[in-house]
């Protein structure tokens, strides 16, 4: 399969005769890409796929509504984080549990995890990420991880580039600080 372009991907997907065939290249195209995004704010695999697969439900849903100021995956980014946000908000109220204890739980959720290395600075990392509130923890993974640059970030998160870079800058430290204690 040749890899379609966004402007191709757009143009199939608001045919109604194609929408179906431009959604699952769509898919195809960034499932992956989304699913490490979505899996570093919320650990879980199985998570993860619901998550996924309720962010691919609403871009599917609002297709038709993208405007095409942004590039289709900043547009598919930002709903993917909406979405894993709005997951740990509903399981911190599910469970009337605070921010510190949901936390601790996907920190637990880490070590059992089987795509996570059992490399000892690999895991220590990601507990340190875990313990930064959650907009710097979403700052710190796209620019760290996904190397996001900090004017699609802020199309993204609809943040100043100047108050992301502020929030990556003290989240290196905090994460810093705790690796140098253990």
């Amino acid at each position: 399969m040749s890899e379609f372009t966004d402007a191709e991907l757009i143009r199939f997907l608001r045919n109604p005769d194609e929408k179906e065939y431009g959604f699952n290249l769509l898919v195809r195209k960034y499932q992956e890409k989304l699913y490490w995004q979505i899996r570093r704010m919320v650990i879980s695999h199985e998570d993860t796929d619901d998550v996924l697969q309720n962010a691919f439900i609403k871009a599917w849903k609002g297709i038709d509504n993208f405007r095409e100021e942004s590039q289709l995956y900043t547009w598919l980014y930002r709903i993917a984080t909406n979405e894993s946000l709005t997951f740990l908000r509903k399981k911190r109220t599910r469970f009337f549990v605070p921010l510190v204890n949901v936390e601790s739980q996907l920190a637990n959720n880490l070590e059992s995890d089987a795509l996570i290395s059992g490399d000892d600075i690999e895991l220590k990392l990601q507990k340190a990420i875990l313990t930064l509130p959650e907009k710097q923890r979403l700052v710190f993974n796209m620019k760290y991880f996904e190397e996001i640059k900090y004017e699609d970030m802020s199309k993204i998160l609809g943040t100043s580039v100047g108050a992301l870079k502020a929030s990556y800058h003290i989240a290196v430290k905090k994460i810093e600080k705790i690796l140098k204690e253990d």
